[in-house]
């Protein structure tokens, strides 16, 4: 399989290497030094791009593909506000655009974790919920794509918070989850749900221990993606 690299940082390194590794060929490497170099590829020699840029190059990159028909699975957090305009651009190009805040198949049985824990804490009235995310220096957006998918997974399972803040910003109104973001290296991330009363704490946490598994499960997906149609997500390609 083809793989054009939308975004060449540490992320785009360690994919292009497990890509490789798996027998896949890298069509190109695109960052924001070459961005250029886009309008000499032959979209007929990219199978599928995975795209991991910097949230203010994500839709350009992303728009890009689809134009051409290359299906694109994509991990850039901090542009979904224009989310809704991909969807729209995948399915008039009848192509496929698959979204994660995580591609991490850990991080994804905690997701669904969260929110099995937040359903069991619905009536628990006395537990005062609140989140920490800690990552890298390097990291742009805050507070993490994943901690915002694991906050709306809270709010789906539990009516008495229906919107988060950063905690910095956060009007301490009880139906808000705070989120602390933390910028600490070389920490690749972790997540900390937090659910406190004056009797006792319950906590529930994800480390990751190196970029590895986000980086492979995007590859796994491209592989999985590739003859595929329409917007997709991990609990598509998890079957959960």
């Amino acid at each position: 399989m083809n793989i054009l690299l939308l975004g060449y940082g540490k992320m785009g390194r360690i994919i292009g290497e497990i890509a490789e590794e798996r027998g896949h060929q890298i069509s190109g490497k695109i960052n924001i030094d070459n961005r250029s170099d886009l309008d000499q590829i032959d979209p007929d020699s990219v199978d599928v791009a995975i795209e991991f840029s910097q949230p203010d190059a994500a839709v350009e990159n992303i728009s890009w593909a689809i134009k051409r028909g290359i299906p694109v699975v994509s991990g850039t957090t901090g542009w979904l506000d224009q989310k809704p305009q991909i969807e729209e651009l995948t399915l008039k190009h009848n192509t496929a655009f698959f979204y994660a805040s995580n591609f991490s198949v850990g991080v994804n049985i905690f997701f669904k974790v969260n929110k099995f824990l937040a359903s069991l804490m619905k009536d628990q009235a006395e537990y005062k919920v609140s989140m920490e995310e800690i990552h890298h220096t390097e990291k742009k957006d805050a507070p993490s794509g994943t901690a915002i998918t694991l906050a709306e997974g809270i709010i789906a399972e539990n009516p008495r918070v229906d919107h988060w803040k950063l905690e910095e910003d956060s009007d301490k109104n009880e139906q808000t989850i705070p989120i602390t973001s933390k910028r600490i290296d070389p920490a690749p991330g972790t997540h900390i749900i937090k659910y406190k009363s004056e009797i006792d704490d319950i906590e529930i946490a994800h480390t990751a221990h190196s970029r590895k598994g986000f980086a492979q499960g995007a590859v796994l997906v491209a592989e999985w993606i590739k003859a595929k149609k329409g917007i997709l997500s991990m609990d598509d390609f998890l079957s959960f």
